[in-house]
């Protein structure tokens, strides 16, 4: 009995602990912008897969759209109608590992740094700075939530992870 009752608490404590390194590989930096808008999320969307690709909309000195395409899917598109789009596409395994960018009431400039040691900037540069990192090692950009209309996109969020193939 005392043998059962021990390996019980022993099968418990490895599933709690297993739980807690999950969750310690998880943060997120932001809210980077203005108050404008509404809010939207992709936590969703990663279940489809890791940030493939990204689609940024910009004109003048403003982001006004984004998308982003996790897996093979592309979410929703978030902002306004106006500007060039920018796309962005990852390699396979690649990953974004570090955002930059500049912001006051809108989002003005994003610059991605990959684990390819890419560095990728749209935007322009008029605002305030901010710099987006992981908070624990080896986690990397999951997905993306933030505030915009049908004008612009106002703030971000940035949301880290392990990749799925990498937690274990």
């Amino acid at each position: 009995m005392f043998r059962l009752i021990l390996l019980v608490l022993l099968c418990c404590a490895t599933s709690i602990s297993a739980g807690m390194i999950k969750k310690r590989s998880a943060s997120h930096s932001g809210e980077y912008g203005g108050n404008g808008g509404s809010h939207f999320s992709h936590a969703m969307n990663q279940l489809d897969g890791p940030i493939t690709a990204l689609r940024i909309r910009v004109s003048s000195s403003y982001i006004t759209g984004l998308q982003v395409r996790y897996g093979r899917d592309w979410s929703d598109y978030e902002g306004g109608s106006r500007g060039e789009f920018h796309d962005i596409f990852l390699y396979p395994t690649e990953s974004i590992t570090r955002v930059s960018g500049m912001s006051d009431s809108y989002l003005r400039k994003l610059e991605f740094y990959t684990s390819f040691r890419r560095h990728i900037s749209v935007g322009a540069n008029a605002g305030t700075t901010f710099s987006a990192i992981p908070q624990f090692p080896n986690s990397v950009l999951s997905y993306l939530s933030g505030r915009s209309d049908s004008s612009y996109v106002y703030a971000i969020n940035f949301h880290w992870n392990v990749r799925p193939n990498e937690e274990n």
